[in-house]
């Protein structure tokens, strides 16, 4: 099984109270809580082994403390995405600069234009990926991204989204053929060889729980996912993510893991 040494994560800024949101989870973050919750989420990461790096706000994207979307890290190469959505395009510059830290320069692949891809539609599960097909990832970004993953050993396919924003949304990996699953995934053909854990509707927000080193990180306030995880015999830790709700992030948008 693998094991994560390394997390990276980006301080929310100030304008984070204008980041994009479908409105699905009313309300605008209040920033003094969001960097409250912000801390206990670095710190849980730090009880699963790794080693956290903290990069500084940056105020000229509301939604840059969300890291894994223009970027996916790898074992094997780290893939710099070509986000969606255009306010949020430019973060892939400056987590390039982080990224470069912990890979060589002929390990580090782009996806360019007119491929677009975010890293929420990118699941990971052992060599394989799956990449969902939504607003943000196309068709000619998730071809760059299997043509690259290729040249590294692993295999991808497609997973068409009709419901959610980001793949990640409604579906997580946590490690030994186990997925979380809600809403429009629960029937999808494509993980049927997983064991499936289906999430309540009225605790959909909460299927995206992370796995770090055995351990899953699961949201705050969502009894039948917290049970749900513990008798399938991970060791939980909880954190409250309410502010990055209000802007459809989860606890996967939060941190790049690898």
């Amino acid at each position: 099984m693998r094991r994560f040494n390394n997390v990276i994560v980006r301080r929310p800024c100030r304008a984070m109270v204008e980041g994009i949101t479908s409105g699905l989870y009313p309300g605008k973050p209040d920033y003094s809580l969001a960097l409250l919750q912000h801390d206990a989420y670095i710190e849980a990461l730090k009880k699963c082994g790794v080693s956290v790096t903290v990069l500084p706000a940056d105020e000229n994207y509301p939604d840059s403390c969300f890291v894994e979307d223009p970027a996916v890290l790898t074992e094997r190469c780290a893939i710099i995405a070509n986000p969606g959505a255009p306010s949020r395009n430019g973060e892939k510059e400056s987590i390039e600069e982080a990224v470069r830290s912990f890979y060589p320069e002929d390990r580090i692949e782009h996806i360019t234009f007119p491929g677009a891809l975010d890293g929420g539609d990118v699941m990971m599960c052992g060599d394989h990926f799956f990449v969902g097909r939504s607003a943000r990832t196309n068709e000619e970004g998730l071809r760059q991204f299997s043509t690259i993953l290729a040249r590294y050993g692993y295999t991808c396919s497609e997973v068409r989204l009709e419901e959610v924003l980001h793949l990640k949304t409604g579906v997580n990996y946590l490690e030994n053929n186990n997925l979380l699953v809600s809403g429009e995934f629960i029937n999808k053909p494509e993980f049927e060889s997983y064991n499936r854990f289906v999430i309540p509707e009225d605790e959909a927000y909460a299927a995206n729980c992370i796995w770090v080193n055995g351990t899953v990180i699961v949201p705050e306030g969502y009894p039948e996912v917290l049970r749900t995880v513990r008798s399938m015999g991970y060791d939980t830790i909880t954190v409250d993510t309410s502010e990055y709700r209000k802007l459809d992030g989860g606890l996967s948008c939060l941190s790049l893991r690898f």
